[in-house]
């Protein structure tokens, strides 16, 4: 990519610049932060009254969550009229029960509409979709 740091690795990870994720959009950045950090096992690497964002311990990757005035929650599954969805996270699972009982006890809420057996919808506090899966559907686990 122009404009991107070449060969980074090696460096020290906050010394790195050649850092890549995606933004939320929230209500609350900081809860919505904390959340994800829970669900996935990640840190919070930075929260100010603007945002907050949270990374694996290693990599370069993140999640940021930005403050959102008005933020109005999207539909799932989609309605005409109603705010769309315009992306949503996913995560791997080993054990897919084991992770959407996790989330609930964080407080997510589980999707009225769930389309595969393999997949489980999610919905964070925030009301932003989010999908738990796992790969093998051929696990009695669903």
């Amino acid at each position: 990519m122009h404009g991107h740091a070449d060969n980074q690795q090696g460096l020290p990870r906050m010394s790195r610049h050649d850092w890549w994720g995606v933004t939320v959009e929230a209500p609350d950045p900081g809860a919505l932060a904390r959340f994800y950090a829970e669900v996935v096992g990640w840190e919070i690497v930075k929260e100010d009254a603007d945002g907050a964002a949270i990374a694996p311990p290693e990599g370069v990757a993140y999640i940021a969550f930005e403050a959102s005035e008005g933020f109005v929650p999207p539909v799932w599954p989609a309605q005409k009229g109603a705010q769309r969805i315009t992306m949503h996270l996913d995560f791997e699972v080993i054990d897919l029960s084991a992770a959407v009982a996790h989330a609930l006890g964080l407080g997510a809420r589980e999707a009225d509409h769930q389309p595969q057996q393999n997949v489980r919808v999610m919905l964070d506090p925030a009301g932003h979709p989010f999908c738990l899966y796992r790969d093998d559907d051929s696990s009695p686990d669903s």
